[in-house]
């Protein structure tokens, strides 16, 4: 099945309706970009979501979109609730994969001398790798707890405060967590895990703001123009990975139960009133809250091994919470439809939330300035923080890109480093890393990745969601 673009600006590309499709596809892109995603598979992703009974507006796909699991990652989708239904494959494996950042009081200038042993704490402080264990030793009844009520769970016993869960998105807990859906198996992976980063394109990153685009909403956000961020990324682990591995095969029987006519066996689906829906809902916000709780823990952590390298308190050192956002997620929410207000289940895979201003999930300090979205690059150039935008409440179902895409698969990646010295590399550009194994070195190179201030500039320029600071790695710890 193959996509066929039609341009609607510089920025927007859509894809008719043909073969079934239900919507058209929209691709948010600039046309120097264009080619590299037709390269890829993943706008015939588009066009099959766009097949999907109930499916609301568009099947859409954000500026760093590539080839993922059923959905493109960069996928977004919304669908009605007495249609539509709810797809494992439009959330991902890595439930709730986020990104938490963090300000601080501290000039870059201050720690300069002391990278390389900040970047050794954090690494000490914040376990990372395939299969890494924490040392919280939860029992079950904790787990229990962790997958009811997520970052709160962590703030009551010491991991942070209550100023943290004021900035997080949904609170930092789902309400839909049932934690009888998930499997032994699923609970036995995640037990040992919490507080935790994994492997791949995990990290925690010590950076700076390194330039400011939209000063007052900068100064909403707590960023001050050189003054030290911390930023980490991750999600549920193997507990999200297994809800959906078990999640999938479930589904592939209730699409032939229900009818449902797949163009991709990976888009297996339930309507959203069904038992497998409701199912799923409540397995997925038990990982949810997992990694939301997985989060503050880790965050917790980097604030603590920072002030103690400094010889300070993290509230001594400024070390708060700007905001927390989730990737991959499905949730219900409220959007205008054609002039009609309508309650739809939204699907974000790859794609990060980015309400715009005066909208109530908005944290109320930044109700004015709008949802901050942040978005990371790779390990050796640079990450942005956005604002949401009412232009993205009508048009992405308030939804952005969530990084930079990757543009080498690892397997290409692994072998365009072979020979380089890539530790070194960084660390002559400044960025102190620490990592588990070279293979994830390799993988996770710069240049694996697309330049994310091209992918942040299609968002700014569509008016989805608009720049408010750059900000430089200094140190990375990585899986």
């Amino acid at each position: 099945m193959t996509a066929y673009f039609e341009r609607v600006d510089d920025y927007r590309w859509r894809i008719p309706q043909h073969r079934g499709m239900r919507v058209p596809g929209l691709v948010f892109s600039s046309e120097a970009m264009l080619s590299s995603i037709e390269d890829d598979r993943s706008p015939d992703q588009v066009v099959n979501v766009a097949h999907l009974p109930g499916i609301v507006g568009h099947s859409l796909a954000m500026p760093d979109m590539h080839w993922g699991y059923g959905f493109p990652i960069g996928g977004v989708a919304a669908f009605d609730p007495e249609e539509g239904v709810l797809s494992p494959g439009g959330v991902g494996y890595d439930i709730n994969c986020g990104v938490r950042l963090m300000r601080s009081n501290i000039p870059r200038e201050e720690i300069t001398s002391v990278l390389a042993e900040l970047a050794t704490a954090l690494y000490r402080e914040v376990p990372c790798g395939v299969g890494t264990k924490s040392e919280l030793r939860l029992s079950k009844p904790e787990l229990e707890a962790v997958l009811r009520e997520g970052a709160r769970w962590a703030v009551q016993r010491g991991y942070g405060t209550n100023d943290d869960l004021a900035v997080l998105e949904e609170g930092g807990v789902m309400s839909s967590a049932d934690p009888d859906k998930v499997s032994q198996r699923a609970k036995d992976r995640g037990r040992p895990q919490l507080g935790s980063l994994g492997s791949g394109n995990h990290f925690c990153e010590l950076g700076y703001v390194a330039e400011i685009f939209d000063a007052a909403k900068a100064r909403a956000f707590g960023l001050e123009l050189g003054k030290v961020t911390v930023m980490i990324h991750s999600g549920s682990r193997g507990l999200g990975h297994q809800i959906c591995d078990s999640s999938l095969h479930r589904m592939v029987r209730a699409s032939a139960k229900y009818g449902i006519e797949l163009p991709d066996r990976q888009l297996c689906a339930a309507p959203l009133s069904s038992p497998e829906a409701h199912d799923y809902f409540g397995a997925m916000g038990s990982a949810i809250n997992f990694a939301f709780a997985n989060r503050q823990v880790m965050a917790h952590q980097a604030r603590k091994a920072i002030a103690r390298q400094l010889g300070d308190t993290p509230q001594g050192l400024g070390l708060s919470t700007v905001y927390d956002v989730c990737h991959n997620i499905a949730k219900w929410e409220t959007h205008e439809v054609d002039g009609v207000q309508r309650r739809l289940c939204v699907h974000r895979k790859g794609a990060t939330r980015a309400f715009g201003p005066g909208h109530e999930a908005v944290p109320k300090r930044y109700r004015d300035a709008g949802q901050p979205v942040i978005v990371p690059g790779d390990m050796g150039r640079y990450s942005y923080v956005l604002a949401g935008t009412e232009r993205a409440m009508k048009e992405t179902f308030g939804s952005s890109c969530h990084g930079a895409g990757r543009r080498l698969s690892r397997v290409k990646a692994k072998r365009a480093a072979q020979g380089r010295q890539l530790f070194r590399e960084l660390e002559d550009k400044g960025v102190f890393v620490r990592a588990d194994s070279r293979r994830t070195m390799a993988e996770e190179m710069p240049e694996a990745y697309k330049d994310v201030a091209d992918v942040v500039d299609v968002m700014h320029e569509a008016g989805i969601a608009t720049k408010v600071a750059k900000l430089i790695p200094l140190a990375v710890v990585k899986g």
